[in-house]
């Protein structure tokens, strides 16, 4: 008998080891508390105007709120950093896009690897630039545009709101394509940029579509072709760069949502499919088309090939061009 307890008890002990409370092992579906978004940019933004809309909507999705919090600075890089030293549990997101492709090579020497501590989940908008003129600049098209610029290099000049950003790399792979020799006139804003071109002190800007539309129905400003190589929403009625005259110039400010490297791929997958429903919504098209943002769905698969084509493009447009960062 005394025996019989003694193997009872052992083999009550081995099986606790072995099976241990469900407290221990089981694990609270996600998300299960407040998810945090990082942007790089400041209130206001196009970043943070497509980060609220997106947040939102995932909140009301994934039954947790999702928290919007602004880190700008250093081209969007301390967000980036913040993210990727966060741990790997789907609580910490970073809105990136292209500017974080473009640091791959612009910014180099970041104390975390842009490309492994922080990974890919899910594309989620464009914004396209357009090629906008001041209307005393006796042109009409694109093909017009890159005769004069010819006749007259280093003249004509173009605005930006800083070095390393969309509107200035458009302008540079502009050059590269047309072999033109358009002056980069950076500013702290497109904003500033934009008052400049309506005063008639630069001649042209490769200006966020949100920031000139009202300008060009005013006829304050002309507007030649947007970026894109698909007309976008906001300007159907506009013709694109490759169709008139440079054929595969394409480029857009693009957004996707970002995760620490360590991050599960099973949670990975569950924002992924989040971000997906978020864009098929119809309050979400609703917001972002009067926004002047076209949705761009892609996985993380999806999202891994886009990024590094669009870091191998701007790495030859940033080398070739000479450009440093500010």
């Amino acid at each position: 008998m005394i025996r019989f307890v003694r193997m009872a008890t052992r083999a009550l002990v081995l099986g606790v080891l072995a099976f241990p409370p469900v407290a221990v092992w089981a694990q609270a579906p996600y998300p299960s508390k407040p998810v945090r978004m990082v942007i790089g940019f400041p209130a206001g933004s196009s970043t943070d105007v497509l980060g609220r809309v997106l947040a939102s909507k995932l909140g009301d999705i994934m039954g947790q709120q999702f928290v919007v919090d602004n880190k700008p600075g250093a081209g969007s890089n301390i967000a980036a950093e913040l993210v990727a030293r966060a741990p790997g549990d789907g609580y910490t997101l970073l809105l990136g896009g292209v500017t974080n492709a473009v640091n791959v090579t612009l910014t180099p020497d970041v104390s975390f690897n842009p490309v492994k501590d922080i990974i890919p989940v899910a594309l989620t908008a464009t914004i396209p630039n357009i090629l906008v003129v001041n209307p005393a600049m006796n042109v009409s098209n694109v093909r017009e545009f890159i005769a004069l610029a010819k006749a007259k290099p280093g003249e004509i000049t173009y605005g930006s709101a800083g070095n390393g950003t969309s509107p200035h790399l458009s302008g540079e792979l502009f050059n590269l394509m047309a072999g033109t020799k358009l002056l980069h006139v950076p500013y702290k804003g497109s904003n500033q940029a934009v008052t400049d071109l309506l005063g008639g002190r630069i001649s042209a800007m490769f200006s966020p579509a949100s920031t000139v539309i009202p300008h060009i129905r005013s006829g304050k400003l002309k507007a030649l072709a947007s970026t894109t190589s698909q007309r976008p929403g906001i300007a159907a009625d506009i013709p694109t760069v490759s169709e008139s005259g440079l054929p595969g110039y394409d480029t857009a400010i693009w957004f996707g949502l970002m995760a620490p490297g360590t991050t599960p791929s099973a949670i990975v997958e569950r924002i992924a499919d989040a971000v997906a429903q978020a864009l098929d919504s119809a309050d979400v098209k609703a917001q972002f088309v009067s926004q002047g943002i076209d949705p761009f769905k892609g996985g993380p698969s999806e999202y891994a090939r886009f990024q590094a084509q669009e870091i191998e493009k701007w790495a030859r447009v940033i080398k070739a061009a000479g450009i440093k960062a500010e």
